[in-house]
């Protein structure tokens, strides 16, 4: 039904940036908030950025100032531009959507399968 596809992720030194994409596509009517979430290994999932259709935006404490959350609504499509990176950064992260699909009566939320992120000098 949807997609989700992340893009962007690789290997970058400290102080370095990056710059992710996720893309949504399929049978998609409308797309409401869309965020960025991250996994470290022996961490839990935790959220990073979300931005709503609006694009009103919320960010976790650890990366505000350092993160940029943004999307294009005709290309369904959010942004997560990361500079000034730390090892702490390092994960997996991951991208969801609120999606209202054709002939659908409510939302569901869609995963992408996520992005490795890798801060090491």
């Amino acid at each position: 039904q949807v997609q989700l596809v992340e893009s962007g992720g690789g290997l970058v030194q400290p102080g370095g940036s990056l710059r992710l994409s996720c893309a949504a596509s399929g049978n998609i009517f409308s797309v409401a908030t869309m965020g960025w979430y991250r996994q470290a290994p022996g961490k839990q999932r935790e959220l990073v950025a979300t931005i709503t259709s609006s694009a009103s935006t919320n960010y976790a404490d650890s990366v505000k100032g350092r993160f940029t959350i943004s999307r294009d609504n005709a290309k369904n499509t959010a942004y997560l531009q990361m500079d000034s990176l730390k090892p702490e950064d390092t994960a997996v992260y991951s991208c969801n959507a609120d999606v209202l699909t054709w002939g659908a009566l409510q939302r569901r939320l869609f995963w992408g399968q996520g992005t490795q992120v890798t801060v090491s000098s």
